[in-house]
């Protein structure tokens, strides 16, 4: 298993979940990893493990659709599973794919108020497809706690490729003093970090390139995790557990996905609805961007009125655009010359989006949320984030051009407030006139920077 921060999260949370009596929630798309996470957690933390998986393992179901008593659960898990040992307090129960069946959800509540069995659940499609309140399926609110796990970032790549945990404490070292990195290591991390770009963070496929190295292999496999996200486009559970597909929902959905890469690719990224058809409009593809939204697939990073805190309250709900979680993925869509493009730097009209998207996926990953902003067409910075009580403008450029914006806004304090920025180049540290130039690959050492 590759390194992943989000189990020393888990297992530093672990007596805080049974304190308050929750069971554990591991959301995101599908093949991100959360099946491999949940039993990772489970081996270093318990001496038993009950496995079930909802999706592969449709009869058990049944045994949910009876009473939820946890003492008839126990009897008829273990009837199902003789070779688990159900010890009270030294055994967890995970539930893979929970989505699947609403009814095992809905047991987590008695499960955690008993107390003797810790529960784990992961849910690709979790809050979308898990319930239908029309029949009284209800969630367990306040028995749960919910983590979600994406794709690996940069760190979790590199440690993935076999880079030394030393260099990245190095990296953060030369962040925090802001010095410059050394060039040979900087130079290598450039390498990486396009190659990064290309291959993404896809467990599965960060395995594959890691042992063939070939890039054509890369790409189908992404393509066929694509095609396997489209599959769950417009899918619904009804009150038996049986999934059906919405044809009216699939269409407007799959327009959305398809529309993105253009929608990048112009030079206003701004989302627009006429692009994905002639004529359309919100209340049309609303549902179908919230799916896509919902399930991990996409970002959404909303556009601010004005830069004031808090950064929420200004946000334009009309005006956004959308980026994909993981951006080895986005490139897949793209034709297939594009790895090549990227690793010799030469990337054409996406060269602002595939950086754009690198950086709002590592945003995402460090759990800020995504905002730009745009004044009237004339000045526009690619993010902005809260660091305290300071509004942080983020500038993305793909080669070392100029930041126009971002200085315009710091020469006139008065009238945006802002002291500091940072702008993401291929250039190394450098610390002047209140911007903190990095090198793009240290774009997940954001929630560590100290202007």
């Amino acid at each position: 298993m590759f390194f992943r921060k989000l189990l020393l999260k888990l297992n530093s949370n672990k007596e805080m979940h049974k304190k308050n009596k929750q069971a554990i929630i591991i959301r995101g798309p599908r093949q991100v990893g959360k099946t491999t996470l949940a039993l990772a957690y489970a081996k270093e933390n318990y001496k038993n493990i009950c496995y079930i998986n909802f999706l592969e393992n449709t009869k058990i179901r049944e045994i949910f659709k009876a009473d939820l008593n946890v003492d008839r659960l126990i009897r008829d898990l273990s009837a199902f599973f003789p070779n688990v040992k159900f010890e009270p307090f030294k055994t967890v129960i995970i539930f893979d794919e929970i989505q699947e069946c609403a009814r095992a959800r809905m047991s987590l509540k008695p499960f955690m108020i008993d107390g003797r069995f810790d529960c784990i659940g992961t849910g690709s499609l979790l809050g979308i497809r898990g319930y239908n309140r029309k029949y009284d399926l209800s969630v367990p609110t306040g028995f749960e706690a919910f983590y979600t796990l994406s794709s690996l970032d940069f760190e979790e790549y590199l440690l993935a490729k076999g880079i030394s945990s030393e260099i990245i404490t190095y990296l953060k070292g030369c962040v925090s003093k802001k010095i410059k990195i050394d060039e040979s290591i900087h130079s290598l991390m450039l390498e990486y970090f396009r190659e990064y770009i290309v291959v993404g963070g896809m467990p599965q496929i960060i395995t594959t390139y890691n042992k063939y190295h070939d890039l054509n292999e890369v790409r189908k496999n992404q393509r066929n995790i694509i095609e396997q996200y489209k599959d769950d486009f417009g899918k619904h559970i009804d009150e038996f557990d049986n999934v059906y597909t919405n044809n009216k929902e699939l269409n407007r959905i799959l327009l959305v996905f398809n529309s993105i890469p253009n929608q990048l690719a112009k030079e206003n990224k701004k989302f627009q609805y006429s692009k994905i058809k002639t004529g359309g409009r919100a209340n049309e593809f609303y549902d179908a961007i919230n799916f896509l939204v919902e399930s991990g697939l996409v970002m959404k990073c909303h556009n601010l009125n004005t830069l004031d805190l808090p950064l929420s309250a200004y946000k334009d709900e009309d005006a956004f655009k959308l980026y994909f979680f993981d951006t080895g993925l986005f490139i897949s869509l793209l034709d297939d010359y594009t790895a090549s493009d990227i690793l010799l730097g030469n990337l054409g009209i996406y060269k602002g989006a595939i950086f754009e998207n690198v950086v709002a996926d590592t945003l995402k990953k460090c759990e800020i949320p995504l905002y730009y902003y745009n004044k009237n067409n004339s000045l526009e910075l690619d993010f902005i984030y809260r660091f305290k009580n300071d509004i942080i403008p983020l500038e993305i450029k793909a080669t070392t051009g100029n930041a126009k914006s971002l200085k315009t806004v710091l020469n006139n304090y008065n009238e945006y407030k802002v002291k500091y920025g940072i702008k993401f180049t291929a250039n190394n540290i450098s610390f002047n006139n209140s911007i903190l130039n990095l090198p793009y690959y240290l774009t997940f050492l954001l929630n560590d920077i100290i202007l």
